[in-house]
């Protein structure tokens, strides 16, 4: 196996499910390519843009669980809708502070009379996912740069 660098990039990326239908097309600029962090989403995508050169494409696979997970029912709530203080429409992402304190966002994917359905589960959860990857810069990153990273591909959600 190659020496794992971490990198600053700049990519395209196609963003498809696994029939072939596109999700997303994006430009992330500066991403740093680190696989540290545990809890990280997307740490196969970041094992697969893994020194990348600038100008590579590559088409990186990642199954459900490699990318955000597989659907879980058990994220789906129930909730009064007078506590939500407004009017809400289905789709719309709102975001709850529970007993805890701990601010939870969900999507609201039902209204019922006095209920609302709300789902925590990352919309793309469940599905296995192509990134189509187009590199337009690449270079080594500063220490400076890995010290503060706050953009590493493994911790945004890209789509």
């Amino acid at each position: 196996m190659a020496n794992l660098s971490i990198q600053v990039i700049s990519f395209n990326c196609v963003l498809k499910n696994k029939i072939g239908t596109v999700i997303s097309n994006t430009f992330n600029r500066e991403v740093i390519t680190s696989l540290e962090g545990e809890s990280m989403v997307l740490q196969g995508l970041a094992r697969g843009l893994q020194n990348i050169k600038a100008g590579e494409k590559r088409k990186i696979i990642l199954s459900a669980q490699e990318a955000y997970g597989f659907y879980e029912p058990a994220k789906v709530i129930l909730y009064p809708k007078k506590k939500i203080g407004r009017d809400i429409t289905v789709g719309e992402n709102i975001s709850i502070i529970g007993k805890s304190g701990l601010i939870r966002s969900y999507r609201v994917i039902q209204l019922h009379h006095d209920m609302v359905s709300l789902d925590s589960n990352h919309p793309l959860a469940g599905q296995d996912l192509i990134f189509e990857i187009e590199t337009l810069d690449a270079r080594e990153a500063t220490e400076d740069e890995i010290a503060s990273s706050k953009n590493a591909v493994s911790a945004q959600v890209l789509h």
